[in-house]
Formats: structure tokens, C-alpha cells, sequence
């Protein structure tokens, strides 16, 4: 699968560490030349170099050689063809003089021509850096251009590079010092529009110093909503005094895209792939962000950028967005979930008075597990009771052997008290008296055990003077998958703010890491267990007949959708772009698209469930609360979502058509 990156908001950005030989500017160039080979080759539209990369950083008083300067001028007009041959734009470094001041400056090629030079700003000049003995900063500089040839070139730090055929594209640079600097001039030029900030460095190596440059360029990134790629000198520098690394790094809005090796002895080239569109997005959302404004005037110039075509992305991309990868993040990642769920369950309850108490139903089930698993807790960290948490089994037409074993076992094993309350004749006298058919097993014979049951939750919290807690999670709540006046109702809904991925993997670090024992093996023959309502009879085999799996398709796909649609509001074309990227192989395209057109649908349908959700905490970015996060009409028209999910279906193969899940209706 090939597919056009800038089309869906994506630059590809190359960051270069080359091999150099210091004041050789023959051979920089031919090695900068040959990066921006490799990097053409491999779809990159911009590709960035280190300060003063045509000459070397440590050239020291070579700098004032004429010969020296001139040659780097010179380099320049080799690698301009280059530019437009290979349809990339070009930032390297070199000592540029203007009006009897030299400048150590970053030249923006592209087009065949020398678009704009952009000076230093701060000019280290303590402990190993002295660099005002031979050059001038930007708040020196008395000229805004600068002659090449018979051409006037843009110069100064107030230029900013638009990127023309991707929307919200807008290059700023800054040079090494700049970025270490109380104010990065980075910081303005991001609030004046530049979504990609781009840093030519030197920046030699110490002890300690690589964590700290790292966490630079991703807090600045993330300060500044915007990209921020880092090229920094190599190896191949002068050690007379200093050792430099080639560490050259690209982030994203706090987040780390790519990191070059250090120390190596050839040429590192690092690629990652930009999503401007989420940047845009995340500025439009950050009322901090409107409010800035800039302190300067900016000139801009503008470029344009070659269509580059990939398989693949140069950038993290998880087919499980709310799972961290990492296994010590995972950690953490529960660790916080769970004390945020149990924080929250324990202020409402030390509102209500000390002698409250929870009622929370079990089914044997993720979410209720999980709803049960917090109020133990919360009961532990408040010094009470466990027999204070009610769990109530509420066996119907539907409920299993297995899930209800395990939901009174796990009660029992965790120290909560346990009520056993079968609903089948309380649901017969019902359906018989609005006039239900018996034995027609629809969606009214369903949706009415799933309001029973609520029913006796609120009732029996009414006579125990306890709070039920909820138990639907997000997933849920996106999709409408609760019953209305059921399981969508509560007093505080603990897995509200909770992915079913999520959800899952909660469980099992709890099984793994808080519980030993018997609790332990429940809690992973819980997670073992299909997903499902439970609200049909089961197969004759007394196994699960309804996956809600089968019915919706995989929650990992609707998470994936979920996410990409609430936090960054990409449309469906992306999401499938990204889906298709992040699943691999895993599911056909035509199956994706099925599933992607059964959470539009049931998001849009279903808001009205939305629009009176009980409390219950937010844990992540992504929630839907009515209060705070997600405000829709209940009435919105899907149109242009589904008609962009049409046009993606159309360009599938006919015989790729078919649906690999049934539609319900819920209410």
C-alpha cells in the first residue's frame, strides 16, 4: 500500500549528521550532496544539516580566511541544482558576511534557488564556546538581505518559510544556542504560525548532556505545539578540546519521533514523518495558544514541496493508542489509572458520610470486574470495611456458568459482601405485562434485563444507604452499547474515562501485580472470557452465544477509531490510512471500513445516551463527558462522514464488498 504523505498532512523530515573534514568544504559538500541522495531515496521533502556544516563548527580563526568563505559560498551554488533535481528542500550552515559583520547563518535551498538565510541569534561565549570572537548575532544584523550574485536574498531571523501545498506548514529556524536560551526565538516564531522548527547545532558532548538536549528539544516541542527537528555536528569535528556526538533527534508536541545513534563514523541520517494536521489541530483546541501573540513582525517566504509516496510511516504508531508499548510505562500507566479511579470513588464517598457504602453489579465481566476491583480498593485506601462493597450477581435468561462463577467466587475471594438476586421470573412478569411475545428474543426482551437489573442496583442502594458505582467504559459509551435507563445509568461511573483495550489491560495488571491467589486466577479467566452483553440464551453447549465482537467487530479497531477521532478530529480517510498502517495484515481493508462505518453510525446515533452521563472521572485525553470533553448535538447529520467512508469502500474491489459483522439497534 502506497500512499501520497502530504495529501494526508504529513513532511517527511531528514535530520544529517555527515562526515566532515573541517575547513574541506569540497568534500562537506559532496558529502551533503550524497545525504541528500540518500534522503530523496528515501521520500524525504526536507532534509536539515548542522551549523555550519559546509565549513565545520570548530574552525576557530579560520573563520576569518577569506578563501574559506568564499568556498562555502560557493558550495552553495553546487547543491542548489540538487534541490531541484530531487525535488527537497535543503538547510545547511555556513559563516555568511554582510555589511562588514559575519554571521553564523542556516541558507534555505529549494528550487533550484537560495530562499532566505536565517542568522544566529545567542552566541555562546563562556567555558568552551567563544563564539563572539568571529561572529555577530541576529540583533546585530543592519541589512534584510543579503547579495547572491546579482540576486537579493530574505535575510534575518524573522523569516519564516510557508510550505504551500501542505496546509498549516510553516518552517521557522534556530541555531544551536538559540533553543538553550532563556526565550528561544523558536517560541515566537511558533506563536507567529511555524509548525516546523528546525535547529542547526554544534553541540558538543558531556557527561549528562545528551538527557538534557533530549528533553530540551521534546519540552520545547511540546511548549511550543510544534515540530522540532535537531541536526547536530558528528564525530568528525575538531577534538582538540571537545568531542561532538552527532546526536540529532526530531519530536512532535512533547513527543520524541526519532533519535539518531551518538559517536557514529559515518554519515547518520534519521528519518520522521511530521503530522501537521495534528499540530494545526492541537493549536486550534489551546485557548493558551490563541492568546499568544508575537513580539516581532515576520517575513515569509514561499515554498513548495514535491509529492513523495510511501508504505510506511518514520514515526510511533500503535494499533493500540491507550496501551503504552513500553512494559515500565505500562506499569505506571495502570499504577495511575487505578489510583485516579479509586481517588475518584473515594471523595464522593467521604462527601456522602463515612457510614456509605457501594453497590456495584457483577457479571463476570471486564468492566464490572474492573468496577469491582476499585471499589475494594477505594474501601482499602479509605481504612474501611470490604464488606461494604455489595456486590450483587443478577443471573438472567443469558448469564452463563462461567461468568457467573467467576463474578461470585471473585466477590467472595475479595471480602465483598455478595448478593445473589436472579432476574428470569421478575423478567417474564414484565415482558408479559406489556404484552411481549414470549420466547421473541429482541431487542425489547434484551434492553428489559439490562433495566431490571439496574432496577434492583438502585433499589437495594436505596435500602443499604450505599452509592452504585457504574460500570460501562468508554468504548461503550462511544458506541452506544448500554442500554438507556440500564447500564448506562449510575451514581459514579469509575470506568467512564476507560477504553475497553484499556480496560482489559488494567485487569490483567491487577491480576499480575496487586492480587495473588485465587483472586488472580479469576481475574485471568476473566480476561480470557469473550466480551458479551449476555442477554440471549447460551448454545446448547452452555457456551456464550453473544460475542458483542462478532456483532460490532474487535473493540482494538473501534479504540483505534476512537482515539484518532477525539483526540485529533482526523477524518475518516485518515483514520483508515492510519488503521490500515498500524493493523498491518491483521484484518482485510474492506473489514476495517465495515467496522469504521458501524462506530460512526452507532456514534452519531447515540449521542442522546451521551448527553446525561452520570460523574465519573476523566483518566486520559480522550473522554466524553457531557460536562467537560464532548459536546454534539444529539440530532448532528452524518453525512459527510459517511459519505467519505462510501468513497473509501468505492475504491475497494468490487468482491471486497461484503460486511464481516451484523448492525444491532440498542436503545
Amino acid at each position: 500500500m502506497r500512499f501520497p504523505l502530504h495529501r494526508y498532512g504529513f513532511l517527511r523530515l531528514a535530520v544529517v549528521s555527515p562526515e566532515l573534514r573541517v575547513g574541506d568544504v569540497r568534500f562537506n559538500v559532496a558529502r551533503i550532496a550524497e545525504a541528500l541522495q540518500q534522503a530523496a531515496e528515501q521520500g524525504a521533502h526536507l532534509v536539515l544539516f548542522p551549523e555550519l556544516s559546509l565549513t565545520g563548527y570548530t574552525c576557530g580563526d579560520l573563520f576569518y580566511e577569506a578563501v574559506l568563505r568564499q568556498e562555502a559560498w560557493e558550495g552553495l551554488k553546487e547543491l542548489l541544482p540538487m534541490t531541484q533535481r530531487l525535488e527537497l528542500v535543503a538547510v545547511v550552515g555556513l559563516p555568511v558576511e554582510v555589511t562588514g559583520r559575519l554571521y553564523n547563518c542556516a541558507a534555505v535551498l529549494a528550487h533550484g534557488r537560495l530562499c532566505g538565510v536565517v542568522p544566529k541569534a545567542y552566541l555562546p561565549n563562556t567555558a568552551e564556546f567563544y563564539e563572539r570572537r568571529w561572529f555577530a548575532s541576529e540583533y546585530e544584523r543592519q541589512s534584510d538581505v543579503v547579495l547572491f550574485g546579482s540576486d537579493s536574498v530574505p535575510f534575518g531571523a524573522d523569516l519564516l518559510f510557508r510550505v504551500e501545498n501542505v496546509p498549516g506548514a510553516v518552517i521557522g529556524i534556530e541555531i544551536c544556542e538559540d533553543l538553550w536560551a532563556p526565550q528561544p526565538p523558536s517560541s515566537q516564531m511558533a506563536v507567529a504560525g511555524a509548525t516546523i522548527l528546525l535547529n542547526l547545532s554544534s553541540s558538543n558532548e558531556v557527561l549528562g548532556k545528551a538527557a538534557y538536549r533530549r528533553l530540551l528539544v521534546q519540552s520545547q516541542s511540546g511548549r511550543c505545539i510544534a515540530a522540532y527537528a535537531y541536526a547536530s555536528a558528528g564525530m568528525w569535528e575538531s577534538t582538540t578540546d571537545l568531542v561532538f556526538s552527532g546526536h540529532s533527534l526530531v519530536a512532535e508536541n512533547g513527543v520524541l519521533l526519532a533519535e539518531s545513534s551518538r559517536f557514529s563514523l559515518q554519515t547518520e541520517l534519521t528519518l520522521a514523518d511530521v503530522d501537521v494536521e495534528r499540530l494545526v489541530h492541537d493549536r486550534l483546541q489551546n485557548s493558551s495558544f490563541a492568546a499568544s501573540s508575537p513580539h516581532r513582525a515576520y517575513r515569509f517566504v514561499s515554498l513548495t514541496v514535491a509529492e513523495r509516496w510511501s508504505e510506511r510511516l518514520y514515526r510511533p504508531l500503535s494499533a493500540r493508542p491507550f496501551v503504552p508499548e513500553d512494559v515500565h510505562e505500562q506499569e505506571r500507566r495502570a499504577e495511575e489509572i487505578f489510583a485516579i479511579q479509586t481517588r475518584g470513588l473515594a471523595r464522593r464517598l467521604l462527601h456522602l458520610g463515612k457510614d456509605t457504602s457501594v453497590v456495584v453489579g457483577v457479571s463476570g465481566g471486564l468492566d464490572s470486574t474492573l468496577a469491582l476491583l476499585v471499589s475494594v480498593a477505594t474501601m482499602d485506601l479509605l481504612g474501611w470495611e470490604r464488606r461494604r462493597v455489595h456486590a450483587v450477581s443478577m443471573p438472567g435468561p443469558g448469564s452463563s456458568e462461567r461468568t457467573q462463577h467467576n463474578a461470585q467466587r471473585l466477590a467472595q475471594a475479595l471480602g465483598a459482601t455478595l448478593h445473589v438476586i436472579p432476574i428470569a421470573e421478575a423478567l417474564r412478569q414484565h415482558l408479559r405485562d406489556i404484552g411481549h411475545p414470549e420466547g421473541q428474543t429482541d431487542v425489547t426482551y434484551e434492553n428489559a434485563q439490562a433495566r431490571e437489573r439496574m432496577q434492583i442496583l438502585f433499589d437495594l442502594a436505596n435500602r443499604l444507604g450505599a452509592l452504585v458505582v457504574g460500570t460501562s467504559d468508554l468504548s461503550e459509551l462511544a458506541l452506544g452499547w448500554s442500554t438507556y435507563g440500564g447500564d448506562h445509568l449510575s451514581a459514579y461511573g469509575v470506568n467512564a474515562g476507560i477504553p475497553k483495550t484499556l480496560v482489559r489491560f488494567i485487569v490483567q495488571w491487577c491480576a499480575q501485580r496487586v492480587f495473588t491467589g485465587e483472586v488472580a486466577a479469576l481475574l485471568l479467566d476473566i480476561c480470557a472470557t469473550p466480551v458479551s452483553p449476555e442477554l440471549l440464551p447460551p448454545a446448547p453447549d452452555g457456551s456464550i452465544r453473544q460475542a458483542t465482537e462478532e456483532i460490532l467487530g474487535p473493540f482494538e479497531v473501534h479504540d483505534f477509531v476512537l482515539f484518532h477521532l477525539l483526540r485529533y478530529h482526523f477524518a475518516p480517510q485518515k483514520i483508515f490510512l492510519l488503521a490500515r498502517l498500524a493493523f498491518g495484515g491483521r484484518y482485510r481493508a474492506e473489514h476495517l471500513l465495515q467496522w469504521m462505518r458501524i462506530f460512526y453510525q452507532r456514534f452519531f446515533a447515540y449521542q442522546f445516551k451521551r448527553s446525561c452521563l452520570p460523574d465519573g472521572p476523566k483518566v486520559g485525553t480522550v473522554a466524553l463527558s457531557p460536562r467537560g470533553d464532548w459536546r454534539m448535538p444529539s440530532d448532528a447529520s452524518i453525512a459527510l462522514w459517511m459519505e467519505q467512508i462510501e468513497q473509501l469502500t468505492q475504491q475497494l474491489p468490487a468482491s471486497l464488498s461484503q460486511s464481516p459483522a451484523k448492525e444491532t439497534s440498542d436503545q
